[in-house]
């Protein structure tokens, strides 16, 4: 049984100039312990689909499953099965890593040993060890990536959703999470939805993608054979084939670790 199912899946904003079809009719099947890179130019309607996905959204048209539930009738469900990592994270500043990992835990109703032991886990498998007493504030990029992660994987969730993880890392710092991700699904059997504008990223982490544009799904299929049936040596070949446009472009200013 696929992880996430979705038929139709749409969303259409009201504005002031009248109606906006962001999302028009997706079609999605996520595979049980795959990396799934989702991809899309700006405007494409990637990113209201993932807020939809992760619940952030109401649909406006169609139905999906996620993690074994209605996403419409019971997104409470869904939220409980999955983890998600925005962008831009959400950590407070004036606390330390070890206090927001345990605070994730006594959210998702942890007791306060058991908290703290989830704490103690998750920074010693990410390697936040050293560093529970500091302050979020005082992390590098890097750091605070692998903190992120970590508070999204509190719960151990089945289904991670990872929006633009790698922005403005460096080179170091980008192939560490690669390997982290690429462990949760080896080792923990996680299933991994990833939204990336790096397409070299896509091409060497993905098990599987799936582009969108104008609202529907444009392509899916492996790296290897998108990039096969374009004729395109790379991804961003294939990407333009398909599209017509290149990706947005990412913020490359490094972040050390």
């Amino acid at each position: 049984m696929p992880i996430i199912s979705t038929s139709g899946l749409s969303r259409t904003f009201r504005t002031p100039k009248g109606e906006v079809h962001a999302v028009r009719g997706i079609d999605l099947t996520v595979r049980t312990g795959e990396i799934l890179g989702f991809l899309g130019p700006n405007g494409a309607g990637k990113t209201t689909t993932l807020r939809m996905l992760t619940t952030l959204l109401p649909p406006t048209g169609g139905a999906a499953t996620v993690a074994g539930h209605d996403l419409i009738r019971d997104p409470v469900g869904v939220r409980r099965r999955i983890g998600y990592v925005a962008q831009s994270g959400g950590v407070d500043p004036q606390e330390t890593v070890g206090s927001e990992l345990v605070l994730q835990g006594r959210l998702y109703g942890l007791p306060r040993p058991r908290a703290r032991a989830r704490a103690e886990e998750l920074a010693e498998e990410l390697g936040l060890t050293g560093l529970l007493d500091r302050s979020t504030a005082a992390l590098s990029g890097g750091q605070r990536r692998r903190l992120d992660l970590a508070l999204g994987l509190t719960h151990r969730p089945e289904l991670l959703f990872l929006d633009e993880p790698t922005t403005g890392l460096d080179p170091g710092s980008r192939a560490d999470l690669w390997a982290l991700v690429r462990r949760l699904r080896d080792e923990h059997g996680t299933t991994v939805v990833l939204t990336t504008h790096y397409l070299d990223e896509a091409d060497a982490l993905a098990d599987r993608l799936v582009v969108v544009d104008q609202g529907v799904v444009a392509a899916e299929g492996t790296p290897a054979a998108l990039k096969a049936e374009h004729g395109a040596d790379t991804l961003q070949d294939a990407f333009l084939a398909l599209t017509g446009r290149a990706p947005a472009p990412a913020d490359t200013t490094p972040v050390a670790v």
